[in-house]
């Protein structure tokens, strides 16, 4: 079982207070603004519905779906888009909600997709950060926490599909 051979790398508690730090500065900084947040399917998704009840705004949201992975543990390189959004961003103000800023090529590729559509300010929240691995020179505005080059796995982070469910966000020894 994949959950055995993982070890824990931050506790549902610490993911709880990022959430609750990262909604309050949003609060502030997009206080009487038309904030549209744009999650990224499916990894953000567990991190998208924490992070926005501790935004004490009203937000209107959509959703993108992309992918760069496939089955494998790195990225492809090549980003395609599989469900855009729905509604436009045209003049409103757009934070990306994104589970990890890794090599960049994702965020980077959706950022200037969104860009085109001519929204009053684009930045970009994630709840991971992995600068050391980092191929486009893609930076967030919001970032929970910056972590060393660990696979990582839960609270949506997936390995082949797999362990998106748990509550904390693991990581695998390179043993295994």
């Amino acid at each position: 079982m994949l959950r055995d051979k993982a070890k824990l790398y931050i506790s549902s508690d610490e993911i709880e207070k990022i959430c609750a730090a990262l909604g309050k500065k949003i609060s502030v900084d997009y206080r009487n603004k038309d904030l549209f947040l744009v999650c990224i399917l499916k990894g953000s998704l567990l991190f998208f519905a924490d992070l926005i009840r501790h935004i004490s705004l009203p937000v209107k949201m959509d959703f993108v779906r992309l992918s760069s992975y496939g089955d494998e543990t790195g990225s492809s390189g090549t980003v395609r888009i599989i469900k855009d959004l729905s509604q436009s961003i045209r003049e409103k103000d757009v934070l990306v909600i994104e589970d990890i800023l890794d090599t960049g090529n994702t965020l980077d590729f959706l950022v200037n997709h969104l860009a085109s559509s001519k929204p009053a300010s684009l930045k970009i929240c994630t709840l991971l950060d992995k600068p050391s691995r980092r191929q486009r020179p893609v930076i967030a505005d919001y970032c929970g926490k910056t972590i060393e080059d660990k696979f990582v796995v839960g609270y949506g982070l997936d390995y082949q599909e797999k362990c998106r469910n748990y509550s904390d966000i693991l990581f695998f020894p390179e043993n295994t």
